[in-house]
């Protein structure tokens, strides 16, 4: 059963498996299906079956996502899950290893590279969504000028409140109410700079 817990990513080879690009869009994917077999989770990222089975094996090879029930009648197919809410990767467990670093910043890239991608996405089809939809949608910019511990707590509220939109979402999906549900990506950075 998945874990209501985000994963806490400190060891090298899970790091390296998930920055894998098709291995984070797969991962993506089951996590928004929530369960999923190789064969819809290869049509979603247009890749060849035993490829996607390739690539899930290794992520459950790191206990990123693991099988789930059966939901076939013939129980053939295999179906995977997440194994945890989400993941995470704190600085102070890659601080130090030159090795950890890096491929932490490989997953940071893959990931932006992503996140980006279906950003651009819904730009280019953003006149195909409803007003309702348009109107939701939500692009802003915020410079503020924070030290470390209030930048620490501004992203210890915004991940509450965000936690907080998810668990009601997902209980009154469970409860059957799926009208005018969509799948949201709300992307967050925050991070000093220099002008």
């Amino acid at each position: 059963m998945t874990s209501q817990e985000n994963r806490r990513i400190t060891d090298l080879g899970t790091l390296k498996a998930i920055s894998h690009p098709l291995r984070m869009r797969l991962y993506r994917a089951l996590f928004v299906a929530r369960t999923a077999t190789a064969s819809q989770l290869a049509d979603q990222v247009d890749e060849a079956v035993s490829l996607v089975s390739y690539h899930l094996r290794k992520l459950a090879d790191h206990g990123l996502i693991e099988e789930a029930e059966t939901r076939s009648a013939d129980g053939r197919e295999r179906w995977w899950q997440p194994s945890s809410y989400g993941v995470s990767i704190h600085d102070e467990d890659v601080r130090g290893t030159p090795e950890l670093a890096a491929a932490s910043d490989a997953l940071g890239r893959t990931i932006n590279e992503q996140r980006t991608e279906l950003h651009r996405r819904f730009l280019d089809e953003r006149l195909t969504w409803s007003d309702a939809w348009r109107s939701a949608s939500i692009s802003s910019e915020w410079l503020p000028r924070l030290t470390a511990a209030e930048l620490a707590a501004l992203e210890e509220e915004l991940g509450a409140v965000l936690e907080k939109h998810d668990q009601k979402a997902r209980a009154a999906e469970a409860a059957g109410d799926t009208e005018g549900r969509e799948n949201v990506a709300i992307h967050l950075h925050a991070f000093p700079y220099r002008s």
